[in-house]
């Protein structure tokens, strides 16, 4: 069913306000949204306070800053792959041991930097950081790169946070430089994302930062401190979590994903919406061609249907392209080339429970109002 013109939906008070609002009541949680196209904002809306106790004096907003978990496989670690993929240095398609020496005679030489960005590359699918390897980034690295396949690659899309630790660390390796810099240098700059980084975030005077879990080795609640504790034990910044971020920096981005994108590095105005992001040329080393081939189908007849990093929404038809990414803490972002279109619904709800099922059926209902 073809969506609602985005004006309409997206109003103030409009049919997105109240399904999210509802939404975030029935799922125990505060969030904001927003929704958009190449020219930025269409409507935004929030609900909610950031969190219990101390947290609950100031409201969610646009401004405020998630952990974004896995968002961070799309927002530090797929532009720096196709950063390199297009500076010609990122082969997509040769085995791993072929061009990296440390992959070389292991089990991971055999599989491609393809495999590892659609989830196909076979590898164990739990992490156990710390029982197997301990806590020394060096070690759990090398553990990564010893560890034997959970089965060939290419034969089944099986989602694992080992993906994106290893191709974090082969980006870095190829690129010479860590991967924070990295995404700062070629994505968070350019795109005028100010308040996106790796934590450990420093002292929060305004307060805006949400809060995730209790912790009970730390003997306090997480806040600005990455929640994944894979990430955690590696220094917090690594491929699969670690970044933190506001709507206001993520609708930048998102808007910079679709064909006609409007606005400078800084995201001037453009079209008539606030946040539009770069244009497609030099400022984004990885816009264009990345972008397009990183939203089409790349697993064929296996399922889930996967791009390159992204993951087709469910309850759609892949050749629909309507794509997604979770993160655990409570984060999402969907972007259509084919629609136009983007949205985002960012929410801390581990900070109040794990029961994700409403959430679920929030995000469900949101994707379907917004892209059909």
């Amino acid at each position: 069913m073809p969506a609602a013109p985005l004006a309409e939906l997206a109003a103030p008070g409009g049919p997105l306000d109240r399904l999210v609002g509802a939404g975030l009541r029935a799922a125990g949680t505060g969030g904001v949204w927003s929704a958009g196209d190449a020219g930025g904002v269409r409507g935004r809306g929030r609900a909610g306070v950031l969190g219990r106790g101390p947290h609950g004096a100031r409201p969610m907003d646009h401004d405020t800053v998630f952990d974004l978990a896995s968002l961070t496989k799309i927002v530090a670690l797929w532009p720096c792959a196709g950063a390199l993929r297009q500076a010609g240095r990122l082969p997509l398609d040769r085995p791993l041991g072929d061009y990296w020496p440390p992959a070389a005679g292991r089990p991971v030489g055999a599989v491609t930097a393809r495999q590892l960005l659609t989830h196909t590359a076979g590898l164990p699918l739990r992490t156990r950081f710390a029982e197997l390897y301990g806590t020394d980034p060096a070690a759990i690295r090398a553990g990564v790169l010893a560890a034997p396949l959970h089965r060939p690659p290419g034969v089944a899309v099986e989602y694992t946070d080992r993906a994106a630790v290893l191709l974090g660390h082969l980006v870095e390796s190829l690129a010479g430089a860590p991967l924070d810099e990295l995404a700062a240098r070629q994505t968070w700059q350019p795109l005028g994302m100010a308040d996106t980084r790796y934590g450990p975030l420093g002292p929060d005077p305004a307060g805006r930062t949400a809060p995730t879990e209790y912790e009970r080795s730390a003997g306090r609640v997480l806040c600005g401190v990455v929640h994944d504790p894979s990430a955690r034990l590696l220094g917090g910044v690594s491929g699969n979590a670690g970044a933190f971020s506001t709507a206001r920096d993520l609708e930048r981005f998102l808007a910079a994903l679709l064909p006609g994108a409007v606005g400078d590095g800084a995201g001037e105005r453009g079209g008539g919406g606030e946040g539009g992001g770069a244009a497609a040329g030099s400022a984004l080393p990885w816009a264009g061609p990345w972008i397009a081939e990183s939203l089409r189908v790349q697993t064929g007849g296996l399922a889930p249907a996967r791009g390159l990093s992204w993951l087709c929404a469910s309850g759609t038809d892949p050749a629909e392209g309507t794509f997604v990414h979770y993160g655990f803490t409570g984060t999402a972002l969907w972007v259509s080339r084919r629609r136009g279109r983007w949205a985002l619904l960012l929410t801390n709800k581990v900070h109040y429970d794990r029961d994700f099922r409403p959430l679920t059926e929030l995000r469900n209902a949101f994707r379907r109002a917004v892209f059909g």
